[in-house]
């Protein structure tokens, strides 16, 4: 497997995972479907959170991610003033979502959006108290660490900038930050399990003279320890679910084991997904799942000046 077939296995994962959960959002997991049966295309009997939106829609998740993505291919750069005004244009007329319908917008995000919008500075528009510590900026932040070509310094500055416009707190950055690492260990070789350890590990030599970083790794999200994997909303139960589901060793037992923890199943999905689909790469995607997933019209393009960028540097 090269690393195109890494990185076109990443967003797709990232995507589908996704687009899969969608159907099963905000319900506990005695509500769910039995493993077995959570499908993209949920079974018979089986009331979908959203009745208008067609089986294989990404959510504001994908859809940022795809923002995101666009952002940095056309500047080159991280810029945060793009990424925000792609974030409203997503926001207000449905960029980057399919069909242009949005839906499931995250509140801490909308929030951000909106005071943006109103003329606040960028920089000020994200809440940064402890209680706004969702997962709005850890689920579209996969991109960023597969377009990056400069130092483990430069990718942990630039991901807590990319969180800093809609999650402010320093445990939302610190949880990009590591995610992004991880993406980046496995990139050079790793397995998932020693690239995790390889992404704390430059962590804590990064904050070695940084002791608020520090502890929010070593105190609230505590990366040596298993930790509670519900499925929530919260990023810290978000990235270690995701970790949790990807004990399993194939790309469609991630998803299904992601979405079976309940509550925001897309986006655990879409976190795990995106390592899942990096890891064992495109081809180990299920054929139907990438046949069911609607806008890949939107995908294509910008995967391909994505992998050019990549090949490019190599």
């Amino acid at each position: 497997m090269n690393q195109q077939d890494q990185i076109k296995g990443a967003i797709y994962g990232l995507l589908i995972g996704d687009a899969v959960g969608v159907p099963y959002e905000f319900n506990l997991p005695n509500q769910l479907p039995e493993y077995s049966k959570i499908d993209m295309i949920t079974p018979k009997g089986f009331g979908k959170t959203y009745s208008n939106i067609p089986f294989g829609t990404w959510s504001d998740d994908g859809a940022q991610a795809l923002c995101l993505l666009d952002s940095l291919l056309y500047k080159n750069k991280l810029d945060a003033e793009d990424l925000m005004h792609r974030m409203c244009n997503w926001y207000q007329h449905g960029y980057m979502a399919v069909d242009y319908q949005v839906f499931d917008v995250g509140v801490q995000t909308a929030e951000a959006i909106r005071k943006y919008l109103q003329g606040v500075q960028l920089d000020q528009v994200a809440k940064n108290d402890e209680h706004s510590n969702g997962n709005g900026s850890l689920m579209r932040v996969l991109p960023l660490a597969l377009w990056h070509q400069g130092t483990d310094e430069q990718l942990i500055q630039d991901a807590y900038a990319q969180s800093h416009i809609t999650h402010a707190h320093l445990r939302s950055k610190v949880c990009c930050a590591l995610y992004c690492l991880w993406v980046r260990s496995i990139l050079n070789g790793l397995n998932i399990n020693t690239g995790w350890e390889q992404a704390v590990a430059i962590l804590r030599e990064y904050y070695q003279d940084k002791p608020e970083d520090s502890e929010q790794l070593e105190f609230h999200i505590r990366p040596d320890e298993i930790g509670t994997h519900t499925g929530s909303g919260y990023v810290v139960d978000c990235l270690k679910s995701a970790k949790f589901a990807l004990e399993q060793t194939t790309y469609q037992d991630v998803i299904k084991t992601a979405i079976s923890l309940g509550r925001d199943t897309d986006t655990t999905a879409c976190v795990a997904g995106g390592i899942a689909g990096l890891y064992y790469g495109f081809e180990a995607i299920p054929k139907v799942w990438t046949e069911q997933l609607r806008g890949k019209a939107l995908v294509e393009p910008l995967l391909n000046t994505l992998l050019k960028h990549v090949s490019s540097s190599i």
